[in-house]
C-alpha cells in the first residue's frame, strides 16, 4: 500500500510539472527555430470587426477610434456591433460613430441574450469571407487589423489570434501576476501555432476567423471563443497567434472580480471539454498532445492537488520526506491568509500574491467543475468592471 502511494504521489507531482513547467519549455525548445514573421498583404480582403456590449459606454468611444484609426483601408472595413440590451449611453455612443462612419452598424437588441448567441447573430449578418471576434475594452493599433489578416494568406489557416498585451499594473491586486499569466499563454499559444497550427483556443479579447468555418456557439455556453477555435481545427484547419498582432487590455486587478471571472470561464472550460472530449485521442499531429499537456491537465490541477494533500498527509506517517513535502505545502497555504492581512495593511509582496493567485485560480476550477456537472442553463453574464 506504502508503495501504491509513493508512486501515486510521483505521478502526481509530474503531471502537475509537465502542464505548468515541462510543456512550455518543451514548446519552446522544439519552436525555437520557427519563423513566427508573416509576409506583407499584397491585397487586403475585406473584414468585418464584430463586438456584443454590455453596458461599455466607459471604453466603446476609445474602442471605436482605435479600429477606425488603424492603416486598414476603410473601403474594406465593415464593423457590426450587437448592444445586448444595455442600459447605459453605450447605443447612444455607437449611434454617434454610425452617423460618421457607415459602415459601423448597431443592432440594439431588447432582451439580454448573451455574448455567444448575439455573436451567433452578427456572425449570420456578415458579407465578408472574414470576421474579427474583440471585446470593448482591448484596444487596437494602428497594425492590428493588417497583421491579423496576414497569416490567412495561408488557405490552411483558419483562425488568428492576437498577442495580447496588459496595461494598468498595480501592486494593490493581482494585476502583476495575471499579466505573467496572460504573456506566458500568449507565448505557449504562439508556439502551439508555430508548431501544429493546434493553438488551444484564442484570447476572446480579440481573434480572426473566416467566416465559413463559424459553427453557433451554444445557448449555454460560457465559453465561446474555445468553443470557436476547436472547431475550426475539428473542420481541418489551423489555428494560429501572430504576436505581431498587438492589442491592449488594463488587466483585471481587483481579486473577488477575477475570482468569479475565473468560476465562469472554468465551467465554460470543463462544458468544452465535454464537447470536444473526442479530439483528446485525436490522429492529427500536435492536437491530443496539445489538449491533454495544455489544457485538460491545466483545469484537473486543483484535483491532482487535492489527491496529492491526500496521499502526502497518509506518507508522512512512514516516511521523512513526504512528512517535509506535507510541511512544505502547508507552509505555502498559510501565505494566503498571510497575504491577505497584509494587504489589509497596505502591504503588497508580489511573491506571496503569486501564492494567492495560483491557489485562487485553481480553486475557481474546482469550482467551475461542479458547476458544469451541475449544468448551465443560461449563457448571460455580467462582464468584469471595466478600468480597475
Amino acid at each position: 500500500m506504502i508503495l501504491a502511494f509513493q508512486i501515486l504521489f510521483w505521478v502526481v507531482v509530474a503531471l502537475v510539472f509537465h502542464t505548468y513547467l515541462g510543456f512550455p519549455i518543451w514548446l519552446s525548445l522544439l519552436s525555437r527555430k520557427k519563423n513566427s514573421e508573416y509576409k506583407a498583404l499584397e491585397e487586403y480582403p475585406d473584414v468585418t470587426v464584430i463586438m456584443s456590449l454590455y453596458n461599455e459606454e466607459e471604453v466603446i468611444a476609445q474602442k471605436l477610434e482605435s479600429i477606425v484609426g488603424s492603416n486598414y483601408p476603410l473601403e474594406k472595413l465593415h464593423i457590426l456591433i450587437g448592444s445586448d440590451c444595455s442600459s447605459d449611453n453605450t447605443n447612444e455612443i455607437v449611434a454617434q460613430y454610425s452617423q460618421k462612419y457607415p459602415f459601423i452598424k448597431l443592432f440594439a437588441y431588447t432582451e439580454r441574450r448573451g455574448k455567444a448567441n448575439v455573436i451567433n447573430s452578427l456572425i449570420a449578418d456578415c458579407l465578408s469571407d472574414i470576421v474579427i471576434l474583440s471585446d470593448a475594452n482591448v484596444m487596437f493599433d494602428k497594425d492590428t487589423i493588417s497583421e491579423l489578416m496576414k497569416p490567412f494568406v495561408d488557405e490552411n489557416v483558419g483562425l488568428v489570434d492576437s498577442n495580447m498585451i496588459n496595461t494598468g499594473l498595480k501592486k494593490d491586486g493581482i494585476s502583476i501576476q495575471e499579466k505573467s499569466y496572460i504573456s506566458r499563454e500568449v507565448r505557449i499559444k504562439n508556439q502551439e501555432g508555430l508548431l501544429w497550427g493546434t493553438m488551444m483556443g484564442p484570447f476572446g479579447g480579440c481573434f480572426a476567423m473566416r467566416k465559413k468555418l463559424h459553427l453557433p456557439v451554444p445557448k449555454n455556453f460560457l465559453v465561446d471563443d474555445f468553443y470557436i477555435c476547436m472547431n475550426v481545427i475539428r473542420q481541418g484547419y489551423k489555428a494560429v497567434n501572430n504576436v505581431n498582432a498587438r492589442v491592449y487590455e488594463d488587466v483585471s486587478n481587483n481579486i473577488s472580480d477575477e475570482f468569479r471571472r475565473k468560476v465562469r470561464i472554468s465551467t465554460g472550460d470543463f462544458q468544452n471539454l465535454h464537447k470536444f472530449r473526442s479530439m483528446l485521442f485525436s490522429s492529427r499531429r500536435g492536437l491530443s498532445f496539445s489538449f491533454w499537456s495544455h489544457k485538460v491537465l491545466r483545469w484537473i490541477t486543483p484535483v491532482l492537488l487535492v489527491i496529492w494533500y491526500a496521499v502526502c498527509l497518509a506518507l508522512a506517517f512512514y516516511l521523512k520526506l513526504y512528512l517535509v513535502a506535507f510541511i512544505l505545502f502547508n507552509a505555502l497555504l498559510l501565505l494566503i491568509p498571510i497575504d491577505f492581512c497584509l494587504r489589509k495593511l497596505n502591504c503588497n509582496n508580489v511573491l506571496f500574491r503569486f501564492v494567492t493567485h495560483f491557489f485562487s485560480m485553481n480553486l475557481a476550477l474546482l469550482i467551475g467543475m461542479f458547476k458544469a456537472m451541475k449544468g448551465v442553463e443560461s449563457g448571460v453574464w455580467k462582464p468584469t468592471k471595466r478600468n480597475q
